[in-house]
């Protein structure tokens, strides 16, 4: 059992991401190795689903590439994350939003939470 928790921490990156929710649009920063080469890649999208816990954490990220709907699914503690920013706060009142994958066009779009401002 040791062992286990010694691997975890090995792995583990110990980056800071800001906290999002499912119905986030996010844009992930990811290090893709191409043969010798290394490139950031920028994927952005909306998170449809976060699951697991602690540093088995996951989320789903799903975007539009062509009116062709990709998913991908990154774990939180992933070495090849470089950084995570938070574009748009989704108002959505369900955890999983499997739904947008039947939707397409403006019915696919999510509305944005209004960050109020105290500047009086």
């Amino acid at each position: 059992m040791d062992l286990i928790k010694v691997a975890e921490e090995a792995f583990a990156t110990g980056k800071e991401f800001p906290k999002f929710k499912s119905g986030d649009t996010v844009t992930i920063a990811y290090r893709i190795k191409e043969g010798n080469k290394e490139r950031v890649q920028q994927y952005r999208g909306v998170v449809i689903k976060i699951a697991g816990h602690g540093t088995k954490k996951r989320f789903t990220v799903r975007k539009m590439s062509d009116n062709i709907g990709v998913e991908r699914i990154f774990p939180i503690e992933s070495p090849f994350i470089d950084s995570i920013t938070v574009n748009k706060v989704g108002k959505v009142r369900r955890a999983k939003l499997y739904y947008l994958r039947n939707l397409t066009g403006k019915k696919a779009r999510i509305k944005e939470k209004r960050v109020v401002s105290n500047k009086a």
